[in-house]
């Protein structure tokens, strides 16, 4: 069977020291992957000011007088500044930077950090600013900004310190088990002593890369929980760090599906002879394509599942039977087919984007979805699956009838398994006009038109 091989894989352990978003900084954090969880444990020294991006700018004051520095920030095309403020003259305090977004231009000079006064900009002096005043200078400053800041180490406490427990949400994760009910708390991270530390499962996330944020340096990677609610994102120190991080992670959640397909099987009771070809066969995380106004795409993660009959597309995880009833979208196998599969250029930078599409025949007419998977290990499972799936749910079923028009009259077209095509009256005791076997069909179309 085309799951089974997927049992032995042997699992990766890892650690390390990686960057976590959280609150729009980078903090790090010591990183331990196993089996079935990721553990991350903020390291000491996390919340000092001094240091963001990974770039530590001590040395820099030392070179103007009474630790005055001059930031020279080049705003990209898209996006401005990419700082918030808070302070000015009505609140008492100096205008200060609180937070620095990742990404945008502020973060990328690597030059300005959490907790910096900001005395000048563009040569307007800011000292006696109120907060507004402060706002509309850096509004008006331009594509390139000159900063005149000073960093305020006794401010610092009032920039909050980022905390892995309580600034990381992270729900939807596996109900336990009952014989597991006694120990920890549901599967939910857990908190242990007085370390800030998040034990994340690993059973049903979605390991990514460059969907829901771009990742220009090829070094960011993304973990979105089973519920598709919350999401992490870890930055490596390069390219090669962040592929073996993101391989050892995308490897220990396949190696866990067998025993999620196990798990949901017998919560459905699909397996029973009553199911009525409801078996689940296989489900995994991948990414639609979603067109947005104005002709823009963006992919987002989505839930497929493949049952004897179906093709289900779910927003989260249905660990219970309430939820796999009702999916966003089901699409049965024998109307649908596999168009495409393989790669699509993405920018030379990135490589190409690895992308499968469905094309399903409805009474609205043709549905197409456009899907992109992370690994061709991936691309091959889905491909297998689907087409496999069509075929076997074909024998499944049988035949197939549909009413039709022929030459002005209305009548039954019927297309069986082995026995090819037949066209009758639709009328009752119906009498068939032709019959054919499938090598006698030379050729077939879809003019497109919805009818």
């Amino acid at each position: 069977g085309g799951s089974g091989g997927m049992a032995v894989w042997t699992r990766a352990c890892k650690t390390g020291l990686l960057e976590l978003l959280l609150r729009e900084r980078w903090v790090r954090v010591s990183a331990e992957l196993t089996g079935e969880t990721l553990s991350l444990t903020a390291e000491p020294g996390t919340g000092d000011p001094s240091v963001v991006n990974g770039v530590v700018n001590g040395n820099a004051e030392a070179a103007a007088p009474g630790g005055v520095r001059r930031v020279r920030v080049v705003k990209a095309e898209a996006g401005g500044l990419g700082i918030s403020i808070k302070g000015g003259r009505e609140n008492r305090m100096p205008v200060l930077i609180s937070r620095i977004f990742p990404g945008l231009a502020a973060e990328r000079s690597g030059a300005l950090r959490l907790g910096d006064a900001i005395l000048a900009v563009n040569g307007v002096d800011l000292r006696d600013a109120t907060h507004d005043q402060a706002v509309q200078a850096l509004k008006r400053a331009g594509r390139e900004v000159i900063l005149e800041v000073k960093f305020m180490r006794e401010v610092t406490p009032y920039i909050k310190k980022p905390s892995l427990v309580s600034d990381l949400p992270w729900e939807g994760a596996a109900p336990q088990s009952p014989s597991l009910s006694g120990s920890e708390d549901s599967g939910s991270p857990q908190h242990q002593g007085p370390r800030d530390r998040k034990v994340i499962p690993l059973k049903m996330c979605f390991a990514a890369r460059n969907l829901s944020m771009p990742d220009l340096e090829n070094r960011l990677i993304e973990l979105h929980s089973p519920d598709s609610r919350n999401t992490l994102v870890l930055r490596c120190r390069d390219t090669a760090t962040a592929h073996a991080w993101f391989s050892a992670l995308h490897a220990n959640i396949t190696a866990l599906l067998p025993q999620v397909l196990a798990e949901l099987n017998a919560t459905l009771g699909s397996g029973s002879p009553t199911a009525g070809g409801r078996e689940v066969k296989y489900i995994a995380w991948l990414a639609e394509q979603a067109r947005l106004d104005g002709g823009r795409q963006q992919w987002r993660p989505v839930l497929m599942a493949v049952t004897e009959k179906d093709l289900l597309l779910y927003d989260g995880m249905p660990w219970t039977r309430d939820a796999w009833a009702s999916p966003c979208h089901s699409y049965p196998l024998v109307a649908t087919r596999l168009v495409h599969s393989g790669s699509g250029r993405r920018s030379p930078a990135l490589g190409s984007e690895l992308t499968f599409a469905t094309r399903t025949g409805s009474r609205q007419g043709v549905e197409m979805h456009v899907f992109r998977v992370e690994t061709h290990r991936d691309l091959s499972a889905w491909t297998r699956v689907l087409v496999q799936g069509c075929h076997a749910a074909a024998e499944l079923i049988k035949e197939v009838t549909v009413g039709c028009t022929l030459g002005g009259q209305e009548v039954q077209l019927s297309i069986h398994y082995e026995g090819g095509f037949t066209i009758s009256r639709d009328e009752p005791g119906a009498s068939v006009l032709f019959r054919y076997p499938y090598e006698r069909l030379k050729v077939s179309a879809d003019d497109g038109i919805r009818t």
